[in-house]
């Protein structure tokens, strides 16, 4: 199979969807199972190269945004065209509407379409209306969770089949050490951060709920007069409430923040934090919690989440936007040595399951499926019939996982 994996939406510092591109491009090659194509900005071929060595970059997608977007439709189903590809895969919500092969595309969630007070402007005026023209072009399309999975099928009602394929993390790198490790002490002192903290990882912007963990942290600050509160991660769209809540925390001084955590030093920030703080509103798959349990992190997140799911007991779970539920939890972490070393302990057992190989043999099978329903479709098969044999939902982990019991406050 030619694949064509369209990458030319992740910036030089990935994050998210970013992270999942980069990791699926070499999970994939790791594999060699495809002959993978990488369309990529001008510029960025030796950053691919080094993350998939075995696959053809083609770095001739211009940088500007507008100007990206506006090449994927107009030029990229030519290239695809040239390059004999069996399959497309637009791994950032979109593909090209004109496309004459296979396409699957990744939705990670649908908060273009649920709620755009999230995003910038620009982003939702584009996404709204491409997002569902490309799940109509599309022969199957992945979402990352169930969660995900099943708001499509109930907001964009897609006649291509939906399989719901996890990310997966990268044991090597996020997995546990002891406390007080001296190397991770020492990947930490460039960033400015000691023991004890409290963390959270992730692009600061709204869905996050930043506010309220600085809230909640606030609250228990004059108890644990020695934690500090870490937030590290880039400053999206809509920063002005999560600065405004630092100012009027009241402990501006014991919140430290890191704009940008080197590959290396994240696993170490991770495993020697008191809590890892996850308490967003809404996530597509909530990829910085999978990665602090497999560091063996007490992780504190959202119920009804995602992020919930893949956690089982290894978690607490709190209502999102709840600051008193948040404290809470926290502050048991804090205190409770025993519920903090059982957390440890559960947490790699949670994530055990989750690999990028596990992940790219099921983007695979999803590409396989995307060829064999454009075939039937060219064959004249009814597309609504079609749709109802093929859908089907794939969980890039045990199906008992599911079932586990959340631990709530």
């Amino acid at each position: 199979m030619r694949l064509l994996l369209d990458v030319s939406a992740v910036p030089a510092r990935p994050v998210g969807a970013g992270v999942y591109t980069c990791r699926l491009a070499g999970a994939l090659d790791r594999l060699g199972e495809c002959d993978m194509h990488l369309l990529a900005r001008r510029g960025d071929d030796e950053r691919w190269q080094g993350f998939a060595p075995g696959a053809t970059v083609h770095a001739v997608v211009p940088a500007p945004r507008p100007a990206r977007l506006a090449w994927e439709q107009v030029r990229a189903p030519a290239l695809a065209d040239r390059l004999a590809v069996d399959v497309w895969h637009g791994p950032h919500y979109t593909v090209p509407l004109r496309l004459r092969v296979p396409a699957v595309t990744t939705v990670h969630d649908l908060t273009f379409l649920e709620h755009p007070e999230w995003h910038e402007r620009s982003k939702v005026a584009f996404f709204r209306r491409m997002i569902p023209a490309s799940a109509d072009r599309t022969a199957a399309i992945v979402a990352v969770s169930e969660a995900t999975a099943a708001r499509i099928g109930e907001v964009l009602e897609p006649t291509a089949p939906v399989l719901t394929i996890a990310h997966g993390v990268d044991h090597d790198r996020f997995r546990p050490a002891p406390f007080g490790n001296p190397a991770d002490l020492a990947a930490l002192d460039p960033l400015g951060v000691t023991p004890p903290y409290i963390v959270f990882v992730g692009t600061v912007e709204p869905r996050k709920a930043v506010p309220t963990l600085v809230e909640a942290f606030a609250r228990l600050a004059a108890d644990h007069p020695d934690v500090r509160l870490v937030l590290a991660g880039a400053d999206g769209w809509g920063t002005e409430e999560a600065r405004a809540a630092v100012t009027a925390s009241g402990v501006a001084t014991r919140i430290v923040r890191v704009r940008w955590v080197p590959d290396e030093a994240l696993p170490a920030l991770l495993r020697q934090s008191a809590a890892v703080a996850y308490p967003s509103h809404e996530e597509g798959f909530g990829l910085p919690a999978l990665e602090a349990l497999a560091c063996g992190a007490p992780l504190v997140t959202s119920a009804e989440s995602p992020m919930a799911d893949i956690a089982g007991p290894a978690a607490l779970l709190v209502p999102p936007g709840n600051a008193g539920a948040l404290t809470w939890a926290l502050n048991r972490v804090l205190t409770d040595g025993e519920l903090a070393g059982r957390l440890r302990q559960e947490g790699p057992k949670s994530a055990a399951p989750y690999t990028w190989e596990a992940s790219a043999r099921l983007h695979l099978d999803a590409y396989r499926l995307a060829v064999k329903v454009a075939e039937e479709q060219a064959e004249g098969a009814p597309r609504q019939l079609r749709a109802q044999n093929d859908r089907k939902v794939v969980v890039s982990r045990p199906a008992s996982l599911s079932s586990r019991r959340r631990r709530r406050p």
